[in-house]
């Protein structure tokens, strides 16, 4: 008995271990809207909300923002990029403030929800590219995937009889 008391006094500890996925304000996100829709006509799309995720490919720190070029991918129903999916373009995120390129590096996983705020004309390899710019109210950075991946806590309820649980709950790792 003392046993189950215990594990019934962990248990919202080591449920709340578990994190979800990242809550988002999709409050007026344009669903429609792409990167590569927004690079072809920008001016329907200035200023409209947008939730959006990629690759980062870029990190450049200005004096009072900092500007990642992301490569594009459908988002998954965590809003997670779908990398093995078909990329939709590209664009530049803006966020306020100083974001450490080491943390910000090439090929982390980004999501964020902003408003756009026009386009930037660049450049992909030698050919000309009209960047959209996202200014971010939101974004989260992902785990790289070895560390998402590759989490060694396992959690598990399972209900049975016998054992050294003498029958009920049991959360294993």
């Amino acid at each position: 008995m003392l046993r189950h008391a215990c594990l019934l006094a962990i248990l919202p500890l080591l449920l709340s271990a578990c994190a979800g996925s990242p809550s988002y304000d999709r409050y007026g996100a344009d669903g429609t809207l792409t990167p590569q829709r927004v690079a072809i006509r920008p001016q329907l799309a200035e200023g409209k909300q947008v939730l959006w995720g990629g690759v980062i490919l870029k990190t450049v720190n200005l004096q009072d923002r900092t500007q990642l070029e992301v490569l594009a991918y459908p988002l998954d129903s965590g809003e997670r990029p779908r990398i093995d999916d078909v990329p939709l373009g590209r664009f530049i995120l803006e966020q306020d403030g100083y974001l450490e390129p080491a943390n910000y590096a090439n090929q982390r996983q980004i999501t964020v929800v902003g408003s756009v705020s026009g386009t930037t004309p660049g450049k992909v390899g030698d050919a000309d590219y009209n960047f959209p710019v996202v200014t971010a109210k939101q974004h989260t950075l992902w785990p790289k995937y070895q560390e998402y991946d590759r989490s060694n806590i396992h959690f598990g309820i399972g209900v049975g009889s016998g054992g050294s649980w003498g029958g009920g709950v049991g959360v294993g790792f």
